[in-house]
């Protein structure tokens, strides 16, 4: 089917319902290799889901001592441990960044269509698997904010609030723009959460550093860096006028300065976010707006091989 021009630059509610039974295809259960390695990551495993109590029973050699019940230990005389079991659901929070620099793409999409598409498909992969979804999004007018559940509705809430507070216009980003819905995020995530950061990340400010720090303590992020191709790769020989809707100025690709500092503008701010995956031992994983979406997720999701 051919991509419209309003479906390339206008999240629709029925565009991402359609993308649920697309989302069986994406495995987001804590049993399979973690994510970290990409970037020469620290983790081996994920986290996992949060365990929650199941039983006592009297002490083995070999159990972890941190587990120990003393009360009943006190109560029946012989050490007795605490068991856990899984929990059934997983926390997954989605940060959506929807700033109006998002309202920019040269191919197939925004990248503001983007992240709608990329959380509708986490989402609907979270609800297949039986996790609860909740989140945040972030734009020019303000956060939304939905808390966790396990039923479809927390997630249609969460695509509702994107397509209201999608950006209509270009816009220029302001630096910090992220720093209160990553905030949020540190109220609503559980110990053992799956938190996805959806953006471009041109409003991170480094007063998001601690509460980075707090959440990657306790949970598994995903940064999920989102781009469009001309953002990486400066158009052809040619002069072009450019504009982030306060200014205008004209870029001559021919010059060769030009075009040296376009791209390096761009891998300087992907080899920042990546120290700071790596800081944090997050995970990263990047998307163009003209990349087959499900294969662009289970390729960035895919742990990446280690060199030995």
């Amino acid at each position: 089917m051919t991509t419209t021009v309003t479906e390339s630059t206008t999240l629709q509610l029925q565009s991402l319902i359609q993308l649920r039974s697309q989302a069986r295809k994406i495995e987001l259960g804590s049993h399979r290799l973690a994510l970290s390695a990409q970037l020469g990551g620290y983790r081996s495993s994920y986290r996992g889901r949060g365990l929650e109590f199941d039983e006592v029973r009297p002490y083995q050699a070999g159990d972890d001592i941190r587990t120990i019940d003393w009360r009943v230990t006190a109560r029946r005389g012989k050490v007795h441990t605490k068991l856990f079991r899984e929990e059934r659901e997983r926390p997954i929070l989605l940060l959506i960044d929807l700033h109006p620099g998002m309202y920019f793409g040269s191919r197939v999409q925004f990248k503001s269509v983007l992240a709608g598409k990329l959380a509708a498909v986490i989402g609907w992969a979270a609800i297949h698997s039986g996790d609860r979804v909740g989140g945040v999004v972030t734009a020019a007018e303000g956060e939304r904010f939905v808390p966790l559940a396990s039923r479809e509705s927390a997630l249609l809430k969460l695509l509702k609030a994107s397509i209201e507070l999608q950006p209509n216009r270009p816009g220029t980003p302001q630096y910090g723009g992220m720093d209160r819905a990553i905030q949020q995020l540190v109220q609503l995530a559980h110990p053992g959460s799956l938190i996805f950061l959806i953006s471009d990340f041109q409003q991170l400010s480094t007063a998001s550093d601690a509460a980075l720090q707090q959440l990657s303590r306790h949970n598994d992020l995903i940064f999920s860096f989102l781009y469009d191709p001309l953002e990486q790769t400066p158009p052809t020989t040619g002069h072009y006028p450019v504009t982030n809707h306060l200014t205008q100025w004209q870029f001559n690709s021919r010059d060769k300065s030009e075009s040296e500092h376009w791209k390096n503008h761009f891998q300087q701010h992907r080899q920042k976010l990546q120290q700071q995956c790596r800081i944090l031992q997050s995970h990263w994983m990047e998307i163009a707006t003209d990349a087959p979406l499900i294969e662009a997720v289970q390729t960035g999701l895919r742990p990446a091989r280690r060199s030995h």
